[in-house]
């Protein structure tokens, strides 16, 4: 007999969070691409430091800097010092200290489960904070439907909706959703019937343009790319996997995926306009101002902020004071007192262009 998806949601939950926090679950050989790229030093910034601004607004929400703490847990279980809502609870303070925007993991967990709420719950400490819900775009075949998307975004009282892809991580699950099919009409109808943004991001292997652009025009209201070179899920679950085909396919799949640099220039050139967010192995306030250059509107930081919480709050603190600092000191030494500054041209060399340093 098949084993029952819904009941095992809550343990896949914490298989996954302890696998990011003990695990190389990084892609063995593809990067994010990022490290192909250099700021233009600029020796006489012309700019007091002071004077270096962060603040920048997303979906009509002001934030301190632009920086949002990924989706990336709630809904499992607590086990030994391992507990989603603790991790969920710092990571919203946090956000609520620096001003920054937080996404929460997947609340299917929650829908299924209404005794899990409590693990995805944080607006009491976060009244502030650009809070966005989260559910698999792929549930939309499986009985969900705006009433469900509804719910999720109620129950935290979320400011907008986030739909992760997951082809990839679905086919390597055990018993993994894979119908994919005529979802674009469905994200298109739950656009125009639900009440916040709807935001679609992958889980780590990248959005193209040709898929941006059709989201774009279903009413998806902002994209992260989620790219390649971060945390490969596909390692994630090479972890769980029994099945040896599966397991012999989840090697073979290693380095699958579009780089977030690529991923993030592709979709900004074919929309440029829409708000943007750049996550997939953002480590640093370097790839951050990077990222802003390129294109991003925000940059997502999931993993180092899941090892930070789960150490600390004075951990996850001192994270995102570095990561802070050294967005400012990119902004400051680039001559760049905003962040629209930081993407005038000619600020960011690539690969090619570095032997016509002006």
């Amino acid at each position: 007999m098949a084993e029952d998806p819904l009941s095992r949601t809550p343990e896949r939950k914490l298989s996954h969070l302890r696998a990011s926090l003990e695990g190389d679950v990084s892609f063995p050989c593809l990067t994010t691409g990022l490290e192909r790229y250099r700021f233009l030093h600029q020796a006489l910034p012309e700019l007091d430091w002071a004077d270096v601004d962060l603040r920048c607004t997303f979906l009509g929400h002001p934030l301190r800097a632009p920086l949002l703490i990924s989706s990336m847990t709630g809904g499992a279980e607590e086990s030994g010092d391992l507990s989603s809502r603790q991790i969920n609870l710092r990571l919203a303070q946090a956000a609520q200290e620096f001003g920054l925007a937080l996404g929460i993991g997947s609340q299917r967990a929650a829908l299924e489960h209404p005794e899990l709420v409590h693990t995805y719950r944080v607006r009491h400490v976060a009244p502030d904070v650009l809070l966005l819900a989260n559910l698999g775009v792929v549930q939309l075949n499986y009985g969900y439907g705006v009433s469900e998307c509804r719910r999720a975004v109620e129950m935290i009282e979320a400011d907008g909706l986030i739909l992760h892809l997951n082809p990839l991580q679905e086919y390597f699950q055990s018993g993994g959703n894979l119908d994919f099919s005529g979802l674009l009409g469905k994200i298109e109808a739950l656009c125009r019937a639900l009440e916040v943004p709807v935001i679609v991001k992958e889980v780590g292997w990248g959005i193209s343009a040709e898929v941006a652009k059709k989201l774009s025009q279903a009413g998806v209201m902002a994209i992260d790319v989620a790219g390649a070179g971060g945390t490969s899920f596909s390692e994630v679950e090479r972890q769980r996997i029994s099945d040896p085909l599966k397991l012999q396919a989840a090697e073979t799949f290693a380095d699958w995926g579009i780089p977030t640099a690529e991923a993030l220039t592709a979709v900004r050139e074919v929309l440029p306009q829409v708000p943007l967010v750049a996550s997939g192995g953002i480590r640093s306030g370097l790839d951050v101002a990077k990222a802003v250059a390129l294109g991003a509107d925000l940059a997502g930081v999931a993993r180092p902020m899941l090892s930070a919480a789960h150490e600390s709050p004075s951990a996850l603190k001192r994270l995102i004071e570095q990561i802070l600092q050294e967005l400012k000191l990119a902004m400051f030494v680039t001559g760049s007192a905003t962040l629209s500054e930081l993407r005038r041209p000619g600020l960011l060399i690539g690969e090619r262009d570095r032997c016509a340093f002006p």
